[in-house]
């Protein structure tokens, strides 16, 4: 297994290497655009589309062989099938997406954050940036597996289209690399953000952070460590201090009590526990158990914690994110939690945005954002209302299909 697992990070990171030997440089931190200007990337759209393209077939390539390997048969085939039925379903709203990811003046693609494989991310800057914008950084999901930073191009349009910047941070995915990595990854995402958005039009003094399933617990992990990190006094690129919130979407936060969930549901526990440095290291990497120990003066320095959950989520069940928040308020952080009835894994990071109309996720997040700014909730009241993108009859047949 070792030597599967070895191989597979080397063909990574050697397609990685090719692909930025075919990409044009793109802009670094240390030559910005001047606030208030947008101008496209150099690359090409071709090049942006291969280099994207050939590294998901790398990805997914990779996964499905080491998959099999470990001796994963039908039910994880069975998964894949009803994900493919389920892009195919919403494809109509996913291209239109795509559409808006690739030629839109307001995405920034690809910005170099750190030396890694997979160090990038995607700007989404709102049309009208006069003044300085309240910034999102966001870490997408995909099990630790098949995350891009491509997967949060519908809520980056969602909230730049309500004046916030949203920064969707990429990271070395497994086999590429472990939880430490992908935590590790995030961090200097952040970093980049903290140190370096006001150069692109963001107010350095208004940064979220938020987190998607998977990328919800990356973050909380990347959160707690810097807040341990800044407590013992330790030099950090970044203070926890500079985050003014954070939202958890559909996260786990105890990674001890998911272990045989994540089991039942097909991410069986010999590549979990891989994915999470052993069995030793689930104690480090899971949110939860560090709040537990965790100093009075660590405590202190976290923002407001906000935690999102579908009641119908069986990827990850609501209850994961109802007993981080207690612990939270019993250590004396402050914490609350949403529950959205009804809905799935998916529903409200997916499925709501692309019926169009009100989305509640995203009423929640610029309530948040947006509570000192009377100027700004005038704004929202009068923007008009997000179009539909998928049919109803695709998102109910999406919705029973899809394995989440």
């Amino acid at each position: 297994m070792r030597a599967s697992v070895e191989e597979a990070g080397a063909l990574l990171a050697r397609s990685d290497s090719a692909g930025r030997r075919r990409r044009s440089p793109v802009q670094s931190a240390s030559s910005p655009p001047r606030p208030g200007t947008l101008r496209r990337q150099s690359s090409s759209f071709r090049e942006d589309v291969g280099h994207a393209a050939s590294e998901t077939y790398l990805v997914s390539r990779l996964t499905f062989t080491l998959l099999q390997y470990l001796g994963i048969g039908y039910r994880w085939m069975s998964q894949l099938l009803a994900l493919t039925i389920y892009a195919i379903l919403l494809m109509p709203g996913f291209i239109q997406v795509g559409y808006y990811y690739f030629f839109s003046n307001q995405v920034r693609r690809s910005i170099v954050y750190g030396d890694q494989p997979r160090n990038r991310l995607d700007l989404y800057i709102p049309e009208d940036n006069s003044r300085p914008c309240p910034v999102v950084a966001f870490v997408t999901g995909g099990a630790w597996i098949i995350g891009y930073k491509a997967w949060g191009a519908l809520l980056g349009r969602r909230l730049a289209e309500r004046g916030i910047i949203v920064a969707c941070i990429d990271y070395r995915n497994f086999p590429q690399g472990t939880i430490g990595d992908m935590v590790n990854d995030a961090s200097q995402g952040i970093s980049f953000v903290c140190n370096n958005i006001a150069d692109y039009g963001g107010d350095p003094n208004q940064i979220y952070l938020m987190g998607q399933s998977a990328g919800a617990h990356i973050a909380a992990c990347a959160l707690m460590e810097q807040a341990v990190k800044e407590s013992a006094g330790r030099p950090v690129s970044w203070s926890v201090t500079q985050i003014r919130a954070y939202f958890g979407l559909s996260g786990g936060y105890n990674i001890y009590s998911l272990v045989d969930h994540f089991h039942e549901r097909g991410l069986y526990r010999s590549i979990f526990l891989s994915i999470m440095e052993g069995e030793e290291s689930l104690s480090r990497y899971s949110p939860e158990i560090v709040a537990k120990t965790s100093s009075a003066g660590t405590i202190a320095l976290l923002p407001l914690i906000v935690l999102m959950h579908g009641t119908e989520d069986y990827s990850i069940p609501s209850s994961a994110s109802k007993t981080f928040v207690d612990v939270l308020q019993q250590v004396g952080a402050q914490a609350k939690l949403l529950l959205y009835e009804g809905k799935t894994h998916t529903d409200i990071f997916i499925q709501d945005p692309l019926r169009g109309g009100r989305d509640p996720l995203l009423e929640d997040l610029l309530s948040v954002i947006y509570a000192d700014d009377t100027i700004a909730r005038q704004k929202i009241v009068l923007a008009p209302t997000p179009r539909r993108l998928v049919f109803e009859w695709q998102l109910k047949l999406a919705r029973q299909i899809s394995p989440f």
